[in-house]
């Protein structure tokens, strides 16, 4: 196999894990609090990545003071992530919740034009602009106003969008295991610290079994997602980051009879087409073909 299809592998492999880790926990329907199970699913996660670093021998914290700083930043974004995605994911349809995260290159990249200064011309600015339309259709929000699961799914959106952001102005000596293992570390703690606040829940066995398949399921997905950067083109592999939503849908429907509408279908591709244009538009830029 080439490099770009090796690459190819890795993402869409990686894309099934993250989502197949998902579909755990949304399978265990809120049954235990959610402080308890992300105290939980970050603490086996964390031990999961320390032994994958450890083994790869990418573990080390020699940093500047500016990257201990951002990583500080970047762990705050990741708490607010988990809490606001985990809670979305509870209250909307597998597909639904995977289709407006397929945003994240359009917010990713106006973000970084507004805070950043990255240029950005008026054709990506036109596909961010027509990707947003996708995500409204998706959400649908009537007359009321926006309901707290989109405020929940648009948070989480935010909080990524901002990890990301934060991620990319990191020094490229920093150890990216390094960093994750940092992340589940705060996560543990800040979901451990309001743990501490309330009663400890017996978890049924069936549910248990879920959060440590799902925490060696995305421990999965982290290595393979790392281990795509290093193979292949970027611009080659990240358009089947999009795969992510085949898998949520298809998961969607085997385990939660949740089948998306025709609305929530038609956002869905405007969203990638619009991510797929993005990443044309910065092949372009490169000088590639």
């Amino acid at each position: 196999m080439s490099p770009n299809a090796i690459g190819a592998a890795l993402m869409m492999g990686s894309m099934a894990a993250f989502t197949l880790s998902d579909t755990a926990i949304k399978i265990t329907d809120g049954a235990v609090p959610l402080a308890q199970l992300l105290t939980i699913r970050t603490a086996l996660t964390g031990l999961l990545v320390l032994g994958l670093a450890l083994a790869m021998g990418r573990l080390h914290f020699r940093m500047t003071r500016r990257d201990r700083q951002l990583i500080a930043l970047r762990c705050v974004a990741e708490i607010g992530a988990a809490y606001f995605f985990v809670t979305a994911l509870f209250n909307m349809p597998l597909a639904n919740i995977t289709a407006i995260l397929q945003a994240l290159p359009l917010t990713v990249t106006l973000c970084a034009a507004l805070f950043l200064g990255e240029p950005v011309g008026w054709r990506r600015l036109t596909a961010i602009v027509v990707g947003f339309v996708g995500v409204m259709l998706i959400l649908r929000p009537g007359p009321e106003g926006f309901t707290m699961d989109a405020v929940y799914a648009l948070a989480a959106v935010a909080c990524v969008t901002a990890r990301d952001l934060v991620t990319r102005r990191l020094s490229t000596e920093v150890s990216t295991l390094s960093v994750t293992f940092i992340t589940s570390c705060a996560v543990f703690a800040a979901a451990g610290g309001v743990q501490l606040t309330q009663t400890w829940v017996p978890v049924d066995p069936l549910h248990l079994k879920l959060i440590i398949l799902s925490s060696v399921i995305i421990a999965a997905a982290y290595f393979l997602s790392i281990q795509v950067m290093r193979v292949g083109e970027v611009s080659f592999v990240a358009p089947f980051r999009y795969t992510g939503l085949l898998w949520a849908t298809g998961l969607g429907w085997l385990f939660f009879d949740h089948w998306p509408s025709p609305l929530t279908l038609l956002g869905a591709v405007i969203v990638v087409c619009s991510g797929l244009f993005m990443l044309r538009r910065n092949r372009i830029r490169q000088g590639k073909p």
